[in-house]
């Protein structure tokens, strides 16, 4: 993916509503490109890092996923984030995609394993999620590698 000097660059936010499917996460690259994005975010975790397996879901988690009726409301957080966790070779799988499509894949690494592979992978940049604004020692990890980097403040103050 070629960077447009001085133009605006539209990145489609995938998250993770692919629901863990390869099929989806595929389906929301083609509209994401259909859209004319010049590049489709995703986010790249793993579950023992960022949740324990006994953490309950918030109560919004909760209250949207009753309404969609797509998982029991009894999960765990760690049992929700690990349905929606993909594998090295998913990630892969995409990234081939977006080249085949022409749209740039990028992904928000939310621990160090996650940059060390999007790293691996040969990501162009890095986009750090706002909830680990103040978290320094995984900053530093990810400033190392020499790479652009988004900052996202929604979750952040002053």
């Amino acid at each position: 993916m070629t960077k447009r000097a001085g133009k605006i660059m539209i990145i489609a936010e995938a998250g993770v509503n692919h629901n863990g499917s390869l099929v989806i996460a595929k389906k929301m690259i083609d509209r994401a490109r259909q859209a004319g994005a010049d590049w489709v975010k995703f986010q790249t975790f793993k579950t023992e890092s960022l949740v324990s397996k006994r953490a309950r879901k918030a109560d919004y988690q909760k209250r949207n996923l009753k309404k969609s009726g797509s998982q029991d409301e009894t999960d765990t957080q760690f049992e929700m984030l690990k349905k929606l966790e993909l594998s090295e070779a998913q990630f892969v799988k995409l990234k081939k995609y977006c080249e085949k499509l022409g749209i740039g894949f990028l992904s928000t690494p939310f621990d160090e394993e996650s940059a060390d592979l999007l790293e691996k992978m040969g990501i162009g940049m890095y986009k750090i999620p706002s909830g680990e604004i103040t978290n320094l020692p995984f900053l530093k990890h990810v400033a190392r590698k020499g790479k652009p980097i988004i900052m996202s403040t929604g979750m952040a103050d002053l």
